[in-house]
């Protein structure tokens, strides 16, 4: 065996098949499209989802509600919590609750709700704070800080 005689194995390899080059080639006059209608046109394209004139999936599957592309979505932790697993003092980043797994990624939004007490003096980094939950940090002795 040599470099010069390799060579691939027998049936991998297929010549392309040639269309319209007459009748004796078995793929000639209509091309292998048959006889008429859009689809043996030049040019012819399905349109997207096209199903050949059965009603299309998208227009099957029914529609419900209402969906807002411009919904804002985040995450959520309560002071309850925040009281169970922090020491006071302690500065309460998304980095440290990530940590912590009481939110499953930075790259998110944080809400701080007031669900609970806390008595402990946190300061807390997050996106949005809750009217309440602003009050009993504050109350504790704790501060909050919007990130933008």
């Amino acid at each position: 065996m040599a470099l010069n005689n390799l060579r691939p194995p027998k049936g991998m390899k297929h010549a392309k098949k040639r269309i319209g080059r007459g009748q004796g080639s078995g793929n000639g006059k209509t091309a292998g499209r048959g006889h008429k209608g859009a689809k043996s046109r030049s040019g012819f394209t399905f349109k997207r989802g096209f199903e050949g004139g059965q009603m299309p999936l998208h227009r099957r599957v029914p529609k419900r509600g209402f969906h807002n592309p411009f919904r804002v979505e985040y995450e959520v932790v309560n002071l309850d919590t925040l009281g169970e697993r922090f020491e006071a003092g302690t500065v309460v980043t998304l980095e440290l609750l990530a940590e912590h797994r009481l939110i499953s990624s930075t790259k998110k939004l944080l809400k701080v709700l007031g669900r609970g007490e806390i008595s402990k003096a946190l300061t807390v980094h997050a996106h949005k704070f809750s009217g309440k939950a602003a009050e009993k940090i504050a109350a504790a002795g704790g501060a909050t800080e919007q990130l933008a």
